[in-house]
């Protein structure tokens, strides 16, 4: 029996022996200088962050078709309202012909912005605010035209279409202001209205200057449009009169109450109305003139449809042509077919591989940590021994690592993980617990210890 002890002892320490050969070896972080050159570990702390944030970096940018807009009804033009026909020929008659039938008064309040209209933004002439406002307030002393579309928008570079259809310019700063801010644009700007073009009368017939009149920010009074179209010309104020074609009905004023009443002078015109001064009683040919003023409303209104189905057809056109080079860039990806900056996973990580750093920004630890699942393995990674690997960039020193050290143990810390920023080829290394090491070198010593003396004895 003690030769059998003996000889199970010397097997053992034979079995150990050889099991010492193939005991597990963790992988692990020393600052030091070796063949393959040196390696420095810097604990992270919110000074080391910011140096290790000083090394320049570009992210990928995505392909411009991705800040692309498929259209904004830019180059498209306004249909006008053509030429004003012929006043009608005097005629003799006498004031007994003519009624005093004047339109009600009426009070069109506050002005709304309308299709057509030239809006204004400017921003003040300090250099500060201004100069970070590109496209909407690039310059100083900036002062940029904007023309509602169709749709009721102005197209504002770097925000985006914005509509402002039927507000005031009170209530368009207001929209105006919210979207600067959701864009983080300083929103300092004043609006007003260039050009009044959505609302108009027209004023012919016996005038100095027949046209389109706009009617703006003040309301527009009958003698202020009859003043404005040059005075009326008439040789004879007794038979003659101004009449007003509004919503389908005609009113009529005989120039001789005009002129002596100052209520008639000032009451207010609205948009589409149509004033003219005819110089007899008959209604006829004020009749065909407003008739005139009709057919060529439904044509304006007909070219701003064509016009809108046209430029509707542009844009999808334009839209699928953007969506179709999104979509292939987009496979591309997918396929691995496009250069990409990669930060690679090692260690006591959940998921060992590669994450992607995203295009146009910068990604940070926390960013690579929690959003691919290559957090910490609870079961067998140190906390404390969460590391960033990064290569040197000098070719003075090729080979030399940089080892920033995170001690995860005080959740606190992870701050500094989602301020730290990686670069292109970062290494992260999560070093195993004490008792995974000590398990896993068990569980190649045990079978050792097993088989062989068990191989020793059958020899």
């Amino acid at each position: 029996m003690p030769k059998i002890h003996i000889i199970l002892s010397v097997l053992t320490v034979i079995g150990l022996t050889a099991g010492c050969s193939t005991i597990y070896r963790s992988p692990s972080v020393t600052a030091g200088v070796s063949d393959s050159g040196s390696v420095r570990v810097v604990p992270l702390t919110p000074e080391t962050v910011l140096v290790a944030n000083r090394s320049t970096y570009a992210p990928k940018t995505l392909p411009s078709v991705f800040q692309a807009s498929a259209g904004s009804g830019a180059g498209t033009s306004q249909r006008g309202v053509g030429p004003l026909p012929d006043a009608p020929s005097t005629q003799d008659g006498s004031r007994a012909g003519l009624r005093l039938d004047p339109p009600p008064q009426v009070n069109p309040g506050a002005y709304t912005i309308g299709i057509g209209d030239v809006l204004v933004l400017s921003t003040p002439s300090t250099q500060g605010s201004a100069g970070e406002l590109s496209g909407l307030l690039a310059a100083q002393n900036s002062r940029n035209g904007y023309t509602v579309q169709d749709d009721g928008s102005i197209n504002i570079p770097d925000v985006g279409r914005v509509r402002l259809l039927g507000l005031t310019v009170d209530e368009a700063e207001a929209v105006v202001f919210q979207r600067l801010v959701e864009n983080q644009i300083d929103p300092t700007f004043s609006l007003e209205i260039a050009e009044f073009t959505s609302r108009r009368v027209s004023v012919g017939g016996a005038v100095g200057k027949p046209g389109v009149q706009p009617i703006t920010l003040n309301p527009l009074t009958l003698g202020e449009a009859l003043a404005s179209a040059g005075s009326v010309s008439v040789s004879d104020i007794d038979n003659s009169s101004v009449r007003v074609y509004r919503d389908g009905q005609m009113y009529q004023i005989p120039l001789e109450d005009l002129y002596a009443r100052t209520d008639l002078q000032n009451l207010n015109l609205i948009a589409d109305d149509s004033v003219f001064v005819d110089t007899d009683y008959d209604l006829d040919r004020a009749e065909r003139y407003f008739a005139q003023q009709i057919q060529l409303r439904e044509t304006v209104l007909e070219g701003r449809r064509t016009s809108l189905q046209e430029l509707s057809t542009a844009v999808a056109l334009r839209r699928d042509e953007l969506n179709e080079r999104r979509d292939s860039f987009i496979q591309s990806v997918e396929l691995d077919a496009v250069d990409r900056d990669y930060v690679y996973l090692s260690g006591e990580v959940r998921t060992q591989g590669r994450y992607a750093l995203p295009f146009n920004h910068r990604a940070t630890l926390a960013d690579a940590l929690f959003d691919t699942g290559g957090g910490v393995a609870k079961e067998t990674g140190d906390a404390s021994e969460v590391y960033v690997l990064r290569a040197s960039q000098d070719v003075r020193e090729f080979g030399a690592v940089t080892a920033w050290h995170l001690d995860t143990r005080n959740a606190a810390h992870l701050t500094l993980a989602a301020q730290f920023e990686l670069r292109n080829n970062d290494v992260i290394f999560i070093a195993e617990n004490p008792v995974t090491r000590w398990s896993r070198t068990i569980s190649q010593i045990t079978p050792s210890l097993i088989t062989t003396p068990i191989v020793a004895a059958s020899n």
